[in-house]
């Protein structure tokens, strides 16, 4: 057994811990939690007193491992429309590139603390990575598909595709509602009423997204015309994407709704009436690269909806660190507390994945994982501050 002291714990559960101390079992699973205040058995275990704060390993909710070969290989600040095509210009190269690159990722996000990941895939490259991991990984496997008439066969693909992911957490996404027509929502949404199939959807990314739903014009159609895409069967919707998609998705799957990044308060009060499971993600080193821009993140704050925190991929970012994606975050929303950013990239992350009865927060009989942050100026995040994996 170990056993670590800091100058807080924060369990997530309950609230922060003064001098607290974590005990666990050689296998990482927590034993208890106490404070310096009450007697600790004497059972000749030392305590290591660390300065900082523990607490629980951190849950990815949005990653693309198998991009991690395209890191400083797209134009910054370019508008999502414009990362796209240089995604799909460079995302095919040698796969022994692809894997060796991957696989740095994963061993970075282990060392960055990180215990959890929902991560999107579009083959089946990443599988063996992920099998042999330390990081529990639960791979949505995303469909695209604009045209109608194509839906059930790409629906067919993305089932075959899954199949590759079998002894693994996974299930069929949508990737985004600029990229998938009504008809494969549905087919998806079918699945969703017949087994568990957690769901991750590229959301209002770009104003664009919002400009193709209301009116029919922006970037997006260029997009499409490059594609060599018929998109003459969509009508303009005259209201935002989200608002168009929220009524075609099942009410029995969790749905993360990932970026945000031109989400606005009507579009939150209008998921709000409406009984979908959903829960939104942030990736604002992601927004910051792709659009030059961050989600009104304070809008969703007390709204009742579970709050969580993404990487996104190597090829919109410097690093897969989701202390980096809290300092980013608590720079720019000083009333954001980081009590709340360490529940947004712990507990509910596993709460969205279904995975918190075991990890997440810091209870007796969980193996959350344990981090210490440190160099912290009272309770901020510094751009010194650092993690560093205990268990």
């Amino acid at each position: 057994m170990k056993k670590f002291q800091a100058d807080y714990v924060f369990p997530v559960n309950a609230d922060p811990i003064k001098n607290g101390i974590v005990t666990v079992d050689n296998y990482g699973k927590i034993i208890s939690v106490s404070t310096d205040t009450k007697p600790v058995p004497d059972d000749g275990i030392k305590v290591e007193t660390l300065g900082g704060i523990i607490c629980p390993g951190f849950i990815n909710t949005h990653c693309h491992v198998e991009l991690s070969h395209l890191k400083d290989k797209i134009t910054p600040q370019k508008g999502l429309v414009s990362f796209i095509k240089e995604v799909q210009a460079n995302r095919n190269t040698d796969p022994g590139n692809i894997i060796a690159t991957a696989e740095k990722a994963d061993e970075e996000m282990y060392n960055n603390g990180i215990v959890a990941v929902g991560d999107i895939s579009n083959s089946d490259i990443t599988a063996p990575i992920k099998k042999r991991s330390k990081i529990h990984y639960h791979t949505f496997v995303e469909v695209f598909g604009f045209t109608p008439d194509k839906a059930t066969e790409i629906f067919k693909n993305a089932q075959a595709l899954s199949l590759q992911f079998k002894g693994l957490p996974s299930s069929i996404t949508a990737h985004a509602p600029y990229s998938v027509s009504k008809e494969l929502f549905r087919q998806i949404g079918k699945l969703c009423d017949e087994r568990p199939n957690l769901l991750s959807i590229h959301n209002q990314e770009t104003e664009e997204e919002n400009k193709l739903f209301r009116y029919k014009t922006g970037d997006f159609l260029n997009l499409y015309d490059s594609f060599k895409i018929d998109i003459s069967n969509f009508k303009p919707q005259a209201r935002n994407s989200l608002q168009c998609v929220i009524p075609l998705l099942s009410n029995r799957p969790n749905v993360l709704m990932v970026h945000n990044t031109y989400t606005n308060l009507k579009d939150i009060y209008f998921a709000k009436r409406f009984d979908r499971k959903i829960h939104w993600c942030f990736c604002p080193n992601a927004n910051l690269y792709i659009e030059g821009r961050l989600p009104k993140v304070d809008l969703f704050v007390d709204q009742g909806f579970n709050l969580t925190l993404g990487t996104d991929s190597l090829a919109s970012n410097q690093k897969l660190c989701l202390l980096s994606e809290m300092r980013v975050l608590q720079k720019n929303f000083s009333d954001i507390t980081l009590g709340q950013l360490i529940e947004w990239g712990t507990l509910n992350g596993a709460k969205f994945l279904g995975i918190d009865a075991d990890k997440g927060s810091i209870e007796p009989g969980k193996t959350p994982g344990l981090n210490l942050i440190s160099n912290l100026e009272g309770l901020k995040i510094t751009p010194e501050t650092t993690v560093r994996r205990l268990i």
